[in-house]
């Protein structure tokens, strides 16, 4: 991915217009001038009338607040700050605290090289076989030779460019149910939860029957039945986020691996070189921390810009993450989120659902312009109306039943509410028909002597 990220910068010449190693440190709005302060670190000011934050939503590291552990002296990393020098594991004793999507993918990597892998599970997963293989030269040449059908087919669908099933699990017998979850295993990635039937997601009876596979499967996997019921997973298929591995099972038949399940067995300290729980020590020389992120809405936060009369997006969403279709907020003119809370984000393809927002917030840009206005700004009725909108969506499913970070309960006093739209093409369709509609939801400003549109 980084290798093509340089590549499209170096095709595209981006650099010349990118800060690196530059963090925002202010970024205010200024309503005589109808623009944007921002300052850096580095004490660099830039003023422009539109203020875009794609800052990621998944971004700020979630770090847990464990007594002791920033005494713990050996290596310590984060799996979302990981250094681009290579961290050898070899001989050391390694503690992975956590077992979400980077946690899964870590682990059997890490045991290869390990001495010894101590895994400290807060939440047994649901994960599923990756399949990961080469693309032939077939295929590629296929996909080329299709790709404007396929992005099309990407729009219309969840971001991915194949059709899926409509099956209903009432017209199959409970063995031919078996049959095709066992093909959509074999076939890997999310097949199971997104090409079984209809309804996984919403559906408990169904839901459960999904979920029992794949616990049976982990029972297949493991060798030891006590490794296996500590990983038994006891929450709604599919409603944390769902995890692709390679091969992380099986790394539980490995001498050199152990389980510690937190729930029953919790940290209580760290030491310099230890992890101590209740039933005992854990001496380790690396600390790898797959702990998450403050998803979604941290990012955002992390910013804090300020928008009409000062008020800080801290103190706007101090109780609830308000906004209009997930790219704009009342208070905060001439202010556009890609992936902010509300939006499909990790729903859907997440850089074709970047492009498609980035396009609708320049069209927005530019009838302003055109236009001759100063600012554009949702309202805070377009915000309660788009919150229903959300949650009406999501109640539809056995998502908000689940504490996962869709819900933000993985971090302590964050607010209680899910973070995503749940129907990609339906937002984007949205999109679409708010600005055809001349931008209902939002109220514009013309401009002011003192601004300038520029």
């Amino acid at each position: 991915m980084l290798a093509y990220l340089e590549h499209f910068a170096d095709r595209f010449d981006l650099l010349k217009d990118i800060r690196f190693e530059t963090w925002v440190t202010d970024a205010r709005y200024d309503e005589a001038m109808q623009r944007w302060t921002i300052e850096t670190h580095t004490n660099e000011t830039a003023s422009s009338q539109f203020l875009i934050c794609a800052v990621g939503a998944l971004f700020v590291a979630n770090k847990p607040d464990y007594p002791g552990i920033d005494d713990f002296a050996g290596e310590c990393y984060h799996t979302g700050r990981w250094p681009h020098e290579k961290v050898s594991f070899a001989g050391k004793r390694v503690g992975v605290i956590g077992t979400g999507s980077s946690g899964i993918q870590a682990i059997p990597e890490i045991a290869k090289g390990a001495e010894h892998v101590t895994v400290f599970q807060r939440t047994p997963q649901y994960s599923l076989p990756a399949r990961n293989r080469p693309l032939t030269k077939e295929e590629l040449s296929r996909y080329r030779n299709d790709w404007d059908d396929l992005r099309t087919s990407m729009c219309k669908r969840g971001g991915w460019p194949f059709k899926t099933n409509r099956r209903r699990a009432s017209d199959y017998t409970p063995k031919q149910r078996q049959a095709v979850y066992e093909d959509l295993w074999e076939q890997g990635g999310i097949h199971l939860s997104i090409n079984s039937f209809v309804g996984v997601l919403a559906d408990k009876e169904l839901n459960e029957e999904v979920g029992e596979f794949v616990r049976g499967k982990i029972r297949e996997i493991v060798k030891d039945p006590a490794a296996a019921d500590k990983l038994m997973p006891d929450y709604y298929f599919g409603t944390k986020r769902l995890i692709l591995d390679n091969g992380y099972f099986e790394t539980y038949n490995r001498d050199n691996v152990s389980l510690v399940d937190l729930r029953e067995d919790p940290i209580e300290e760290f030491t310099p070189s230890s992890v101590r729980t209740k039933r005992g020590e854990h001496p380790i020389d690396m600390l790898v921390l797959a702990t998450g992120y403050d998803a979604v809405s941290g990012s955002m936060l992390n910013l804090n810009p300020k928008g009409r009369a000062g008020v800080s997006l801290e103190q706007k969403w101090q109780s609830r993450f308000d906004n209009y279709l997930g790219s704009t907020i009342a208070g905060f003119p001439n202010l556009f989120m890609i992936h902010g809370p509300g939006a499909p984000g990790v729903f859907f393809t997440m850089p074709l659902g970047g492009e498609r927002t980035t396009a609708w917030i320049a069209d927005c840009i530019r009838h302003v312009r055109e236009k001759g206005l100063g600012a554009v700004e949702a309202t805070e009725d377009a915000e309660e109306k788009w919150d229903r909108e959300i949650n009406e969506i999501a109640d539809r499913t056995l998502y908000p039943l689940t504490n996962s970070w869709y819900m933000g309960a993985n971090i302590p006093g964050k607010p209680r509410q899910f973070l995503g739209h749940l129907r990609g093409s339906q937002y984007f369709d949205r999109l679409i028909e708010v600005a055809e509609g001349g931008y209902e939801g939002f109220v514009f400003e013309p401009v002011r002597e003192e601004g300038a549109s520029t």
